[in-house]
């Protein structure tokens, strides 16, 4: 049997920025503290909600080495690597140093648009080079392609491929995973907005941009539903639902850190080509965070 240690509330850490667009690390150390002493079960570096394609090499090498540091072994940590290029990316998990990393979150292959067998094939390359378990990530709105159902349930038999972050936001196919898939494989869900129904069908958790933000609530409704009590978690589902459409109105992670910022977690600021949310969405945001939160 495979062993996913990537089940519950994984957290998709932002990358907290400097008012001169530097990397405000302690801020990513309070972050990491705040998300593990709210009930976060795994972190996730360098995920697109880092905004890991405006980071140096350098950058990304200490925003892990200050994850995997806060962490103190505490939790799993899961390192997005993902390419188009497939042997270009090889030769990254051949260069990766994975002291402190129990994981790689590797996306489809974006802009080039490969079909399913070069799906398949590029991440048989990938788990075959990998020294750690690879979960599968589908994100069919940012790369263009979806990986669909029966290739991710070839993909789930190989011995190091672990999970899918399913974010394709399509239930039917979802279901259709859950049901073929082998036992020793696990679906994540890539979406806040449906986690809890995902859970309900047999997902075992969740890759989140909301516990950034939100930890409290949303671990909670998460852990709840590993738990199989729905009498706790629905409630919170839906005291959230807005939210959790909200942080996405006007891009991410420009909403999260809209919403962060108002919690004094980070500062509200982005790399380009990336910009904060307009007025309008901040002003939904912190009216929404304030209804959530005194409900």
């Amino acid at each position: 049997m495979k062993n996913n240690p990537f089940v519950g509330t994984g957290v998709a850490l932002i990358t907290p920025f400097n008012e001169d667009f530097s990397v405000d690390y302690k801020s990513l150390e309070n972050i990491v503290e705040f998300t593990l002493s709210n009930g976060a079960d795994f972190m996730v570096a360098l995920g697109t909600t880092s905004e890991a394609p405006t980071l140096t090499q350098e950058e990304k090498s200490n925003v892990l080495k200050t994850i995997i540091k806060v962490a103190n072994g505490r939790c799993p940590v899961m390192l997005g690597m993902g390419g188009n290029n497939t042997m270009a990316l090889l030769q990254n998990i051949k260069d990766q140093d994975f002291a402190g990393v129990d994981g790689i979150l590797s996306v489809v292959p974006y802009y080039n648009k490969p079909n399913q067998r070069g799906m398949k094939a590029h991440f048989e390359a990938v788990a075959d080079n990998s020294p750690v378990p690879v979960v599968l990530y589908n994100v069919p709105g940012r790369v263009g392609v979806n990986l669909q159902a029966s290739t991710c349930v070839e993909l789930a038999k190989h011995k190091n491929i672990v999970a899918v972050k399913e974010a394709s936001g399509n239930l039917q196919q979802i279901m259709e995973i859950l049901r073929d898939k082998p036992e020793d494989f696990d679906v994540l869900s890539g979406d806040d907005g449906i986690t809890q129904p995902m859970m309900a069908l047999g997902a075992k958790g969740v890759i989140s941009v909301a516990a950034n933000g939100y930890p409290e609530m949303f671990c909670k409704m998460v852990s709840s539903m590993m738990n199989a009590d729905v009498k706790t978690a629905l409630p919170l589902h839906y005291n959230m639902l807005n939210m959790n459409n909200l942080i996405f109105a006007d891009g991410n992670p420009a909403g999260i850190k809209c919403l962060m910022a108002h919690r004094n977690l980070c500062k509200n600021v982005l790399r380009l080509p990336l910009v904060t949310v307009n007025d309008n969405v901040k002003n939904d945001l912190e009216q929404e965070y304030n209804m959530m939160y005194n409900k």
